[in-house]
């Protein structure tokens, strides 16, 4: 009776993350987004990969991620040019606090759905 030992391949799933961080596109994109709120610039960057990599044949997972981050980056401007315009009558002011911790949630959720390759349960949504 002679045993074994090697290991058998399982290929069904992605293959298994190690513990470690998965730097793949939409992690990338998130960090971004979040590395905008020291640096400023690199939230644009982060929009421009997003359309870049969403024209690409990939899987739906990803896309959704693309679109959520894509929607993500335009209404976070949106929102920051109407506080500032309304940051005249002193209620913008107010504004920018919360579209920074709406940015910053979602940004996050992205980043941890991301890391488990799971799809956004609802990329077109304007909440999280």
């Amino acid at each position: 009776m002679s045993t074994d030992n090697t290991p058998t391949q399982n290929n069904a799933g992605p293959p298994a993350n190690n513990g470690g961080f998965d730097m793949n596109r939409p992690s990338i994109i998130s960090l971004l987004y979040l590395g905008a709120f020291v640096t400023g610039i690199t939230g644009l960057v982060g929009v421009v990969l997003a359309y870049i990599w969403k024209g690409e044949q990939q899987e739906a997972w990803l896309q959704s991620h693309y679109t959520y981050l894509i929607r993500t980056f335009w209404i976070g401007l949106v929102a920051s040019l109407v506080a500032m315009v309304l940051s005249f009558v002193v209620i913008g002011i107010f504004m920018f606090p919360l579209i920074a911790i709406w940015m910053g949630v979602r940004s996050v959720l992205s980043l941890v759905k991301a890391q488990r390759q799971e799809p956004m349960p609802d990329p077109e949504t304007m909440l999280f």
